[in-house]
């Protein structure tokens, strides 16, 4: 290991990393929240405002994948289709297996200029998660409980309400509706067998309630729906730990753009529509499985030097008094000082760890498979 790996996986360093993403983000949604005064006057100035406000606070996750860990997204698409990221409104179907999925897809989203006005369907307990729902919020995301009774109107206004959004935006759907694990896999497909439906390997089954609603409702704003079926180079299991290590992924995604006007509008021909396409992804993810590769043509896209300056600046602007404030701690010799610094770290570190745990997948939970998810569909 060399001397950069080894610092790389050094508590302290990690700490400061966390302590510059906790802080940003927290003076980031107090901006947010003094711009909602904005939003009676001038809706559109208040929502670009915090598309760049949020991309501050997205961008320094983006460092640490692209930067920090080095990992590299390859892209196996035709060049036509890469002509057209972040120039159209669009849906994003994206397989829900890894803990850094949303990272793979975030760092596609600023290397073509749409990740801080990207969107997704969210579950309601992010709401409560301090910078990641308080951010979300002000950038008007979606929030579901996953059960239709009590969604459909929330879903069916808030989408209604991205319509006018004036920059371009990519929506994230996980139709899955939940991170793939081996135990959700077998009771997906108990339902799909129930349903006469075919099994699929790699997949769990597509909850269609939430991509039929996105494409009625983002009906002459979104112009096409891009399929990305994502996985890693040797088997690898990636983590945010890991990428917090610095360990580095190799992470492939293959990409298919479909126009809306080929995606059937009514509802249950656009469920098979969506079924079938889980059909052939998993095709995808079994010729990966046998190749180690996805078919098609490959492209790479530079990383930017963005993210790396947005987080140099908001390091520059929060360590050097953190660092003069420790020093002082120190040189004091107080007692109560170096006690209650030290406990400062204890929770800081806590709280790192706590929004860390937010990815895992061992602690994503779900009701797949019983009585109130097979409604939803």
């Amino acid at each position: 290991m060399g001397l950069v790996a080894y610092l790389k996986t050094q508590f302290v360093l990690q700490l400061l990393l966390g302590f510059v993403f906790v802080v940003s983000g927290l003076l980031i949604n107090f901006i947010q929240l003094l711009t909602c005064v904005l939003w009676p006057i001038d809706k559109q100035l208040y929502r670009r405002i915090n598309t760049r406000l949020s991309y501050s606070l997205w961008s320094q996750l983006v460092m640490l994948l692209e930067w920090w860990s080095g990992t590299q997204c390859t892209l196996y698409t035709d060049q036509a289709t890469v002509d057209k990221f972040g120039k159209e409104h669009v849906i994003i179907i994206l397989n829900h297996n890894y803990e850094i999925d949303f990272l793979c897809g975030w760092t596609i989203c600023e290397r073509y200029g749409v990740l801080g006005s990207s969107k997704v369907l969210a579950k309601h307990e992010l709401l409560k998660v301090p910078l990641i729902g308080w951010t979300w919020y002000f950038l008007e995301i979606v929030f579901c409980k996953r059960k239709w009774e009590e969604d459909r109107e929330t879903v069916f206004r808030g989408l209604e309400r991205l319509r006018d959004y004036p920059e371009f935006m990519w929506f994230l759907l996980y139709c899955e509706g939940t991170r793939f694990t081996e135990k959700k896999h077998q009771i997906s497909m108990e339902v799909a067998e129930s349903k006469g439906l075919p099994k699929l390997k790699y997949h769990l089954l597509p909850r269609t309630k939430g991509f039929t609603t996105a494409l009625k409702c983002l009906q002459g704003t979104v112009s096409a729906v891009y399929d990305v079926t994502l996985n890693f180079k040797d088997h690898q299991v990636p983590t945010l730990l890991g990428i917090i290590n610095g360990k580095k992924y190799m992470a492939d995604m293959r990409i298919r753009r479909f126009p809306v006007e080929e995606i059937p509008e009514d509802e249950k021909e656009c469920a098979n529509w969506l079924h079938k396409l889980y059909q052939e992804k998993d095709a995808l993810q079994e010729h990966y499985h046998k190749e180690g590769t996805f078919p098609g043509p490959t492209i790479t896209p530079p990383r930017r030097l963005w993210t790396l300056l947005n987080f140099l600046f908001w390091a520059a602007l929060l360590l050097s008094p953190l660092i003069n404030f420790a020093c002082g701690v120190v040189v004091s010799g107080s007692p109560l000082l170096i006690l209650g610094f030290s406990l400062f770290l204890i929770v800081a570190s806590i709280a790192i760890r706590r929004l860390i745990g937010v990815t895992e997948v061992k602690k994503t939970g779900s009701s797949y498979g019983d009585e109130g998810s097979k409604k939803q569909n």
